[in-house]
């Protein structure tokens, strides 16, 4: 028979079909969460801890916090939690940081391994829908050979039409995720790299400054 639409093509796909739809409303869920978080996290860290480290060379301690206070995104809050150490030794400061490093990561892989998930499961589902039409297909097999009866290709359409689209909308759903996870940690990964670099420039500009202050 004709597939007409959509929803015929979920049907003849068997009850498997509902999982990987299901997986991919989630994995869709967890992409887009994913852009507009790091998007909001998303600064111009060059910019930003220009102006840091000028307000930070000038005294203006009080300036840096509310400049961190006004800005989104994780580079923000750990240069911060440096800032309000400005006057502890540099072990204190880059604890400090460390510690509002950990807090900050997490929340920007959130999610993340539920993509992976997704990613690594779709494909299986998938793989067990092949199966279980297969098995639909050799049971009427079975059954028409036991009422001595001629198998014809309509008799296994139901088992095959299960078998290929659970494979396929298996593999459709994984790969687009697959992709996704990947360009969501290149750029978490970004970001982590961005936070450490600004945590080594204040830490350095914050123990200079302390050793000027000692010479005076």
């Amino acid at each position: 028979m004709e597939v007409k639409n959509m929803w015929e093509i979920i049907i003849k796909g068997g009850p498997l079909m509902i999982l990987i739809i299901l997986a991919s409303i989630i994995g869709l869920a967890v992409v887009l969460e994913k852009l507009w978080h790091l998007k909001r996290a998303e600064i111009n860290t060059k910019e930003f801890m220009t102006e840091i480290i000028e307000k930070v060379k000038r005294n203006k301690i009080i300036d840096a916090i509310d400049m961190c206070n006004a800005t989104s995104g994780p580079i923000a809050s750990i240069v911060k939690a440096g800032i309000l150490k400005h006057d502890r030794p540099r072990v204190d400061i880059k604890q400090a940081i460390e510690d509002a490093g950990i807090h900050e990561v997490p929340r920007l892989e959130k999610n993340m391994g539920i993509l992976a998930t997704i990613a690594h499961i779709s494909p299986l589902l998938g793989l067990l829908g092949t199966v279980t039409g297969m098995v639909k297909a050799f049971q009427v097999i079975e059954n028409k050979a036991t009422a001595f009866s001629p198998v014809n290709p309509g008799d296994l359409a139901g088992g095959i039409w299960e078998a290929l689209i659970t494979t396929v909308a298996g593999l459709v759903v994984a790969i687009p995720a697959y992709v996704a996870y990947n360009f969501l940690i290149s750029k978490i990964d970004g970001f982590v790299l961005e936070m450490e670099k600004s945590a080594t420039d204040l830490i350095n500009v914050l123990e200079t400054r302390r050793d000027d202050e000692d010479e005076v």
